[in-house]
């Protein structure tokens, strides 16, 4: 089983990140995809990457961070991919309008030209999105990036079935897990099993049986399960395909 994006470099890992580690292989989660908000974040994602063996990583300036993008980004970026096989992926990258703490006009600058760097390297992008489904859609279906996934995918069916329709890809939290997240559940059982991935984006997001402690990797088991109950397949069913999926997309 396979956390497909969790953030390992969060100072909440800094005391305890290899027991974080050891208690997640215990229990069959063999690869993890530690994810970059800022530049920065990506020197430090990447270490851990190169450090664990089945830890990989990506690169990319969060629509928070949008602000901080200037004439050095580009090159950085595209630097730290080339310094290293295991950056898998531009991201996470995209638009954030619930917080707005980049001006939307950053954020959209910002979402497209790391879109073209990730189709000029071949990498895969991991996109970002809070109520800003229509935004983003114009600037994907002009993109056309050529791998692409929907990370903590919050979305209603009706508003996000184009992604599925275009080859993209949705990944599913613990937040599938709590009790009123029935819109969550509703796309989870339309979305087809080989589009889909699963995720802790952890320390953030714990599932409902955890919910208000720190989330670590070993806890994405249960977002498998609750995929399994929605579809009423199998865990194993569910492993097998979200690992095939995630490896796949990541090129691992």
């Amino acid at each position: 089983m396979i956390d497909s994006h969790c953030h390992l470099a969060d100072p909440q890992f800094s005391s305890d990140l290899e027991e974080v580690i050891a208690r997640a292989n215990a229990v069959g989660i063999d690869r993890m995809v530690t994810i970059a908000d800022s530049l920065d974040e990506g020197d430090l994602c990447l270490a851990i990457a190169e450090k664990y063996d089945q830890v990989f990583c990506t690169v990319g300036v969060h629509p928070h961070n949008a602000k901080d993008w200037d004439d050095q980004s580009a090159p950085l970026m595209r630097t730290l991919v080339a310094s290293s096989k295991k950056v898998v992926a531009i991201g996470e990258i995209g638009l954030d309008y619930h917080y707005m703490n980049s001006p939307k006009e950053d954020q959209l600058r910002v979402f497209r030209e790391q879109i073209e760097i990730a189709k000029e390297l071949g990498l895969p992008i991991v996109v970002h999105n809070r109520e800003s489904i229509e935004d983003m859609m114009p600037i994907i279906r002009e993109l056309r990036p050529k791998s692409l996934v929907l990370h903590c995918n919050t979305e209603k069916w009706e508003d996000c079935k184009e992604l599925i329709e275009m080859g993209y890809l949705f990944s599913f939290t613990g937040i599938a897990t709590y009790p009123k997240s029935d819109d969550i559940r509703n796309t989870i059982a339309r979305c087809p099993l080989d589009q889909m991935m699963i995720e802790t984006d952890a320390p953030y997001l714990a599932p409902n049986s955890k919910r208000g402690k720190r989330n670590e990797p070993a806890h994405v088991i249960e977002v498998a399960e609750c995929i399994a109950e929605v579809k009423n397949i199998s865990l194993e069913e569910v492993d097998i395909a979200t690992t095939k999926n995630a490896v796949a997309f990541y090129g691992l």
